[in-house]
């Protein structure tokens, strides 16, 4: 006969190992993709990008999909990254601090059970993983406008959520250790995203970034990448931005092209669709997801 001792050991040996599992193995299944990342690079017109020889053909050599109608929302940089995560620009109109009590992608992600994080390069927490709400910090590549979850009360006034903002070295150790999130926001510093060098330097930087990326399996597994920049670099036109689809969760459309009218709020009506996490109540609602 089994003793009522070993049983009790069996069932605690197996509660340890399914609490000691890694977050990765505990995943909410997408219709399209299980994890999605957002990277976003400065200042740039989409035909200014087009001319760059890796940039032009990156959807092609990874048969992802160049959407060629992708609009941002409005200048200067700031209210495009607000709107990317809050479905509105909720009164910011500058790149000044501000804060907002408004909703957020965040608001829908954790009730579904859904991971997320910031990765910010060169950002470092307060002690314990308080958010840092500086405008920058002692490096200077750092930039608070770059960063949307900082201006969202709901976040930086939770210390559990404020653990999910990290620095970016992080991404390499939550990818080796298989804690990669659902939902990963990345900001580049002010060198390799552009706004302080030149479209060649984010150019290289992206290369040196994503390849390894796209060719990991532990990171690319039924994962979509959206790479994209937050304005143009011209305040007059449209605001039309460079903007790719990459990654195992993407379907890529005829000839790597897709010509759908997207903005910044398809980037929530996407994650919202794949997840069936309904919306924030405001532009997302309306917004058209990418084709995946």
């Amino acid at each position: 006969m089994v003793s009522l001792k070993f049983i009790s050991a069996v069932i605690a040996t197996a509660v340890a190992v399914v609490s000691a599992a890694p977050l990765e193995k505990r995943i909410v299944t997408g219709n399209s993709f299980d994890h999605f990342m957002v990277v976003v690079l400065e200042n740039e017109d989409y035909s200014a990008v087009m001319k760059n020889s890796y940039m032009s053909g990156l959807a092609a050599a990874h048969n992802g999909t160049l959407l060629t109608n992708y609009l941002a929302t409005t200048h200067p940089s700031q209210p495009n990254y607000i709107a990317m995560i809050g479905g509105a620009t909720l009164g910011f109109s500058s790149d000044n601090d501000g804060t907002t009590s408004s909703s957020s992608i965040v608001d829908l992600l954790e009730p579904a059970g859904i991971t997320w994080k910031e990765y910010a390069e060169n950002y470092t927490p307060l002690s314990g993983g308080g958010c840092d709400t500086s405008t920058s910090q002692a490096s200077g590549l750092y930039r608070r406008k770059h960063n949307p979850f900082i201006s969202f009360t709901k976040i930086t006034s939770n210390a559990a959520r404020c653990k999910n903002i990290v620095p970016a070295t992080q991404l390499q150790t939550d990818i080796s250790s298989g804690t990669l999130p659902q939902f990963m926001f990345y900001t580049p510093n002010m060198n390799n995203d552009g706004h302080d060098t030149s479209l060649s330097t984010a150019a290289t930087w992206l290369k040196g970034f994503i390849e390894p990326l796209l060719t990991n399996t532990a990171f690319n597994k039924r994962t979509a990448v959206l790479l994209t920049w937050d304005e143009s670099a011209s305040s007059s036109g449209n605001d039309q931005v460079w903007s790719v689809l990459v990654g195992t969760g993407v379907v890529a459309q005829p000839k790597n092209t897709d010509s759908t009218a997207y903005n910044h709020y398809s980037i929530l009506a996407t994650v919202e669709k794949n997840w069936g996490l309904g919306n924030l109540g405001q532009k997302d609602a309306t917004a058209t997801p990418f084709k995946l």
